[in-house]
C-alpha cells in the first residue's frame, strides 16, 4: 500500500496535491465533528444518520490519503467549535453551517479528475448521498419554529415598548429593570397559556410542547432586553435603552440567520427582517414619547 501511495503522490502536480490535502483535512475533521455530535444525540434515528455521514466522510478521507500518503488528524479547534454550536443551537444548524462553510475548491473536480480519477465519484457521492442523509435528520426544535417566532416577536414588540416607556417615566435603571422583569414574567406566562389553549382548541397533541417553546423564546428575549438595565448604573438609563435597542437588532439577525441555515432558506427574506425591526423599534419610539407625555401631564417624579 505504501508503494502505491508514493507512486500516486509522485504523479500529481503540486497544485493538485495541495488541493487533495485540503480535501483530506476537511473530510477527516468533518468525520470527527459528526461523530462527536452523534455521541450527544439522544434520538436513535438521528444518531445513526449522523454516524453514517461520519463514516462517509472517513471513507472519502481514506481515498484522498492514498494520494497524499499522510495520515492527518482532525482540526481540534474546528471540531470543538461545531460541537459547541450543536450544543447551543442544535445539531441541524451546526452540521448545515459546517457544510455551507466548506472551503471552495481552487481546482474544479473535472480538472482534479484528470490526475485523481476518484474525484468525480467523491463529488457525486457528497452531493447525492450525504445530502440525502442530511435531509433525514429530524430535530424536534425545528418543528416548533413558528412557536419560537411567536414568542420572540411578541416579546420584542411588547418589551421594547414597555421598557422604552418606563425609561422616560422612571429614569432609573433599577426601577425600570424591576418593573420590566415583573411585566415580562407575567407576559411570558400569559403568552405560553394562550399558545397552549390555541393548540388545544385545534386538538393538537403537542399543545404543551408548543406552549413551552413559545414561553422559552419569550422569556429568553425578555431576559436579554432587561439585561442592559441591570448592567448600567441607575442614572445611565438612556445608555441602557440604547443598548437594549442594539440587542433587539442582534436578536433579529441571529435568529433569522439560524432559521435560514437550519431550514435552507434565504436569510434576508426569512420572517421579514426589516419589517420586524421596524415594528419593534417603531413601538419603542412611540412608547418613549408616551412615557414623556405621561410623566409631564401626571406630574409624577420618581
Amino acid at each position: 500500500m505504501a508503494a502505491d501511495t508514493d507512486a500516486r503522490g509522485k504523479n500529481l502536480s503540486p497544485a493538485v496535491l495541495a488541493q487533495i490535502r485540503a480535501f483530506q483535512q476537511n473530510e477527516v475533521t468533518e468525520a470527527e465533528v459528526y461523530r462527536r455530535i452523534a455521541a450527544r444525540t439522544k434520538d436513535e434515528g438521528n444518531r445513526q444518520t449522523l454516524l453514517r455521514i461520519s463514516e462517509e466522510e472517513a471513507k472519502h478521507a481514506a481515498i484522498w490519503q492514498r494520494y497524499t500518503g499522510e495520515e492527518l488528524r482532525p482540526q481540534g479547534g474546528r471540531v470543538r467549535r461545531y460541537a459547541l454550536l450543536a450544543l447551543i443551537f442544535g445539531f441541524t444548524f451546526a452540521v448545515k453551517l459546517m457544510e455551507k462553510g466548506e472551503a471552495k475548491a481552487q481546482i474544479s473536480y473535472e480538472e482534479l479528475a484528470k490526475e485523481a480519477p476518484e474525484a468525480l465519484s467523491i463529488r457525486d457521492d457528497e452531493e447525492a448521498h450525504e445530502a440525502a442523509l442530511l435531509d433525514m435528520l429530524d430535530e424536534e426544535r425545528l418543528s416548533y419554529v413558528g412557536s419560537m417566532v411567536l414568542g420572540m416577536n411578541d416579546a420584542m414588540v411588547e418589551m421594547t415598548g414597555t421598557l422604552a416607556g418606563l425609561t422616560l417615566a422612571m429614569q432609573n435603571t433599577r426601577l425600570i429593570a424591576l418593573s420590566g422583569l415583573i411585566t415580562g414574567i407575567a407576559a411570558t406566562l400569559s403568552m405560553a397559556s394562550s399558545e397552549y389553549l390555541s393548540a388545544k382548541s385545534e386538538d393538537r397533541e403537542d399543545a404543551f410542547k408548543s406552549a413551552t417553546y413559545t414561553g422559552i423564546a419569550y422569556l429568553i428575549t425578555v431576559a436579554l432586553l432587561i439585561l442592559p438595565y441591570l448592567l448600567f448604573d441607575a442614572e445611565h438609563y438612556l445608555w441602557a435603552m440604547g443598548t437594549m435597542i442594539v440587542i433587539v437588532l442582534l436578536i433579529l439577525v441571529v435568529f433569522n440567520y439560524y432559521i435560514s441555515v437550519a431550514q435552507d432558506l434565504p436569510f434576508k427574506k426569512r420572517f421579514g427582517l426589516g419589517q420586524m425591526a421596524g415594528i419593534s423599534l417603531g413601538v419603542a419610539a412611540l412608547s418613549f414619547v408616551i412615557g414623556i407625555l405621561v410623566k409631564q401631564f401626571l406630574g409624577v417624579d420618581i
